[in-house]
């Protein structure tokens, strides 16, 4: 049977962290579908859903294995639609771990076939962040660094 990795998020943006997680799961995986969700905690994002498709599908185009697709519905019920068995997440801390796990509780509840698999951040990648990369973005400050394509 194949193994099928969903990796969600908002991805607002997709930065050099979430890359290094994809391309370090695919030796795990043999499939990874980066997963766009609608998020309804955050009502508005910053960065258009569209161009987060495209920039990750351009960052991803040599990788048959990864897809991008997007979703507005509960994860643990995206993944069973995906035949995806696995959540892939990535955690910089322990503050990641916290938030994580009970995530992780609850899809497996929701989905007992679910399971989450955590990969440690790469050091290099471990100070990035979504947030601050909008902060620096909107006052125009160069966040080529971060991310794994241009703006």
């Amino acid at each position: 049977m194949k193994k099928i990795a969903l990796f969600p998020g908002s991805f607002d943006p997709f930065t050099k962290g979430h890359e290094d997680i994809v391309l370090r799961g695919l030796q795990l995986f043999d499939e990874i579908i980066i997963a766009i969700g609608y998020n309804s905690g955050k009502t508005q994002r910053y960065f258009p859903i569209e161009l987060m498709v495209s920039k990750i599908q351009e960052t991803f185009k040599n990788q048959p294995r990864i897809t991008v697709q997007t979703y507005a519905e509960l994860t643990a019920g995206f993944a069973k639609k995906k035949g995806a068995n696995y959540l892939l997440r990535g955690l910089r801390n322990t503050t990641d771990f916290e938030y994580e796990n009970s995530i992780a509780q609850v899809n497996k509840h929701l989905n007992t076939e679910l399971e989450s698999v955590f990969l440690i951040t790469s050091p290099q990648f471990a100070s990035i962040n979504s947030s601050i990369i909008r902060e620096v973005h909107r006052y125009h400050g160069d966040v080529s660094a971060l991310l794994p394509y241009r703006l």
